[in-house]
Protein backbone atom coordinates (compact mmCIF):
# COMPACT_ATOMS: atom_id res chain seq x y z
CA UNK A 1 0.00 0.00 0.00
CA UNK A 2 1.28 3.47 -0.84
CA UNK A 3 2.28 5.70 2.08
CA UNK A 4 0.87 8.97 0.70
CA UNK A 5 -2.65 8.42 2.08
CA UNK A 6 -1.24 7.69 5.54
CA UNK A 7 0.87 10.85 5.41
CA UNK A 8 -2.06 12.97 4.18
CA UNK A 9 -4.36 11.60 6.88
CA UNK A 10 -1.74 12.21 9.58
CA UNK A 11 -1.12 15.76 8.35
CA UNK A 12 -4.87 16.47 8.42
CA UNK A 13 -5.32 15.11 11.94
CA UNK A 14 -2.38 17.13 13.27
CA UNK A 15 -3.71 20.30 11.57
CA UNK A 16 -7.12 19.74 13.18
CA UNK A 17 -5.50 19.20 16.60
CA UNK A 18 -3.76 22.58 16.34
CA UNK A 19 -6.99 24.23 15.17
CA UNK A 20 -8.96 22.81 18.08
CA UNK A 21 -6.33 24.03 20.54
CA UNK A 22 -6.41 27.61 19.27
CA UNK A 23 -10.22 27.65 19.40
CA UNK A 24 -9.98 27.05 23.16
CA UNK A 25 -8.41 30.50 23.59
CA UNK A 26 -11.31 32.81 24.32
CA UNK A 27 -11.15 36.47 23.32
CA UNK A 28 -11.24 38.71 26.40
CA UNK A 29 -14.28 40.94 26.86
CA UNK A 30 -12.16 43.72 28.29
CA UNK A 31 -9.74 45.94 26.38
CA UNK A 32 -7.18 46.45 29.14
CA UNK A 33 -3.88 44.62 29.56
CA UNK A 34 -5.13 42.77 32.64
CA UNK A 35 -7.40 40.71 30.42
CA UNK A 36 -4.40 39.47 28.46
CA UNK A 37 -2.46 38.82 31.66
CA UNK A 38 -5.33 36.64 32.86
CA UNK A 39 -5.08 34.64 29.62
CA UNK A 40 -1.33 34.09 30.01
CA UNK A 41 -1.59 30.50 31.41
CA UNK A 42 -3.89 29.55 28.53
CA UNK A 43 -1.57 31.12 25.96
CA UNK A 44 1.54 29.49 27.46
CA UNK A 45 -0.05 26.03 27.55
CA UNK A 46 -1.18 26.52 23.94
CA UNK A 47 2.32 27.58 22.88
CA UNK A 48 3.93 24.55 24.56
CA UNK A 49 1.42 22.14 23.04
CA UNK A 50 1.72 23.78 19.63
CA UNK A 51 5.49 23.24 19.75
CA UNK A 52 4.97 19.59 20.71
CA UNK A 53 2.50 18.96 17.89
CA UNK A 54 4.98 20.54 15.47
CA UNK A 55 7.77 18.36 16.88
CA UNK A 56 5.67 15.25 16.37
CA UNK A 57 4.77 16.36 12.85
CA UNK A 58 8.43 17.07 11.96
CA UNK A 59 9.68 13.76 13.32
CA UNK A 60 6.75 11.83 11.84
CA UNK A 61 7.59 13.39 8.47
CA UNK A 62 11.24 12.36 8.78
CA UNK A 63 10.34 8.86 9.93
CA UNK A 64 7.83 8.37 7.09
CA UNK A 65 10.60 9.36 4.69
CA UNK A 66 12.13 5.94 5.44
CA UNK A 67 8.92 4.09 4.54
CA UNK A 68 8.22 3.05 0.98
CA UNK A 69 5.05 1.03 1.53
CA UNK A 70 2.76 0.74 4.56
CA UNK A 71 1.11 -2.33 6.00
CA UNK A 72 -1.57 -2.86 8.65
CA UNK A 73 1.01 -2.87 11.46
CA UNK A 74 2.33 0.57 10.45
CA UNK A 75 -1.16 1.98 9.84
CA UNK A 76 -2.52 0.88 13.23
CA UNK A 77 0.60 2.06 15.03
CA UNK A 78 0.17 5.42 13.32
CA UNK A 79 -3.51 5.58 14.30
CA UNK A 80 -2.56 4.77 17.89
CA UNK A 81 -0.15 7.73 17.92
CA UNK A 82 -2.75 10.03 16.36
CA UNK A 83 -5.37 8.97 18.92
CA UNK A 84 -3.19 9.98 21.85
CA UNK A 85 -2.13 13.19 20.13
CA UNK A 86 -5.81 14.02 19.56
CA UNK A 87 -6.20 14.26 23.35
CA UNK A 88 -3.61 17.06 23.55
CA UNK A 89 -6.25 19.83 23.11
CA UNK A 90 -8.12 18.51 26.16
CA UNK A 91 -4.99 18.33 28.33
CA UNK A 92 -3.84 21.74 27.05
CA UNK A 93 -7.15 23.39 27.88
CA UNK A 94 -7.26 21.83 31.35
CA UNK A 95 -3.69 22.89 32.06
CA UNK A 96 -4.34 26.41 30.75
CA UNK A 97 -7.50 26.85 32.82
CA UNK A 98 -5.98 25.56 36.05
CA UNK A 99 -2.47 26.95 35.92
CA UNK A 100 -0.04 24.70 37.70
CA UNK A 101 -2.39 22.57 39.75
CA UNK A 102 -1.13 19.03 40.36
CA UNK A 103 -3.73 16.98 38.52
CA UNK A 104 -3.68 18.88 35.20
CA UNK A 105 0.14 18.84 35.18
CA UNK A 106 0.12 15.11 35.92
CA UNK A 107 -2.38 14.39 33.13
CA UNK A 108 -0.43 16.59 30.71
CA UNK A 109 2.81 14.74 31.59
CA UNK A 110 1.11 11.35 31.39
CA UNK A 111 -0.38 12.14 28.00
CA UNK A 112 2.99 13.10 26.57
CA UNK A 113 4.48 9.96 28.10
CA UNK A 114 1.85 7.91 26.23
CA UNK A 115 2.43 9.91 23.02
CA UNK A 116 6.18 9.31 23.26
CA UNK A 117 5.62 5.61 23.90
CA UNK A 118 3.19 5.44 20.94
CA UNK A 119 5.71 7.16 18.67
CA UNK A 120 8.24 4.52 19.71
CA UNK A 121 5.75 1.73 18.90
CA UNK A 122 5.37 3.18 15.40
CA UNK A 123 9.15 3.47 15.06
CA UNK A 124 9.67 -0.15 16.17
CA UNK A 125 6.94 -1.43 13.83
CA UNK A 126 8.57 0.32 10.88
CA UNK A 127 11.86 -1.34 11.88
CA UNK A 128 10.11 -4.75 12.04
CA UNK A 129 8.55 -4.20 8.63
CA UNK A 130 11.87 -3.19 7.09
CA UNK A 131 14.09 -5.53 9.13
CA UNK A 132 16.07 -6.51 6.02
CA UNK A 133 16.67 -2.89 4.99
CA UNK A 134 19.74 -2.00 7.04
CA UNK A 135 19.64 1.70 6.07
CA UNK A 136 16.10 2.12 7.45
CA UNK A 137 16.87 0.05 10.53
CA UNK A 138 20.03 2.03 11.31
CA UNK A 139 18.31 5.36 10.70
CA UNK A 140 15.45 4.59 13.07
CA UNK A 141 17.66 2.92 15.68
CA UNK A 142 19.66 6.16 15.95
CA UNK A 143 16.55 7.92 17.30
CA UNK A 144 16.13 5.38 20.08
CA UNK A 145 18.34 7.10 22.68
CA UNK A 146 16.59 10.46 22.49
CA UNK A 147 13.23 8.71 22.56
CA UNK A 148 14.09 6.70 25.67
CA UNK A 149 15.37 9.84 27.43
CA UNK A 150 12.21 11.76 26.53
CA UNK A 151 9.89 8.99 27.69
CA UNK A 152 11.80 8.68 30.97
CA UNK A 153 11.55 12.45 31.51
CA UNK A 154 7.78 12.41 30.93
CA UNK A 155 7.44 9.47 33.30
CA UNK A 156 9.45 11.31 35.98
CA UNK A 157 7.34 14.45 35.53
CA UNK A 158 4.15 12.61 36.54
CA UNK A 159 4.94 11.90 40.23
CA UNK A 160 7.10 15.03 40.50
CA UNK A 161 3.94 17.08 39.97
CA UNK A 162 2.91 16.09 43.51
CA UNK A 163 6.15 17.54 44.84
CA UNK A 164 6.42 20.65 42.66
CA UNK A 165 4.51 21.27 39.44
CA UNK A 166 7.15 23.73 38.24
CA UNK A 167 9.70 20.90 38.13
CA UNK A 168 7.33 18.84 35.98
CA UNK A 169 6.72 21.76 33.61
CA UNK A 170 10.48 22.38 33.40
CA UNK A 171 11.03 18.74 32.47
CA UNK A 172 8.39 18.97 29.74
CA UNK A 173 9.99 22.15 28.38
CA UNK A 174 13.39 20.39 28.47
CA UNK A 175 12.01 17.59 26.30
CA UNK A 176 10.59 20.14 23.84
CA UNK A 177 14.01 21.80 23.60
CA UNK A 178 15.61 18.38 23.10
CA UNK A 179 13.39 17.68 20.06
CA UNK A 180 12.87 21.22 18.69
CA UNK A 181 15.33 20.52 15.87
CA UNK A 182 14.32 17.36 13.99
CA UNK A 183 16.77 14.52 14.26
CA UNK A 184 19.22 14.51 11.38
CA UNK A 185 19.98 10.85 12.12
CA UNK A 186 17.45 9.61 9.59
CA UNK A 187 18.76 11.82 6.80
CA UNK A 188 22.35 10.94 7.73
CA UNK A 189 21.73 7.20 7.75
CA UNK A 190 19.81 7.15 4.48
CA UNK A 191 22.43 9.23 2.67
CA UNK A 192 25.32 6.92 3.74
Amino acid sequence: MNKTRLEAFSDGVLAIIITIMVLEIKVPHSTDWHAIRDLLPVLLSYMLSFVFICIYWNNHHHMMHTVKQVNARIMWSNHNLLFWLSLVPFATAWLGENGTQKEPVMIYSALFFICGFSYDILRRNIIKTYKHDTAVKEALERQKGKGVLSTACYLAAIPLAYINTNISIAIIVFVAILWIIPSKEIEKSLSE
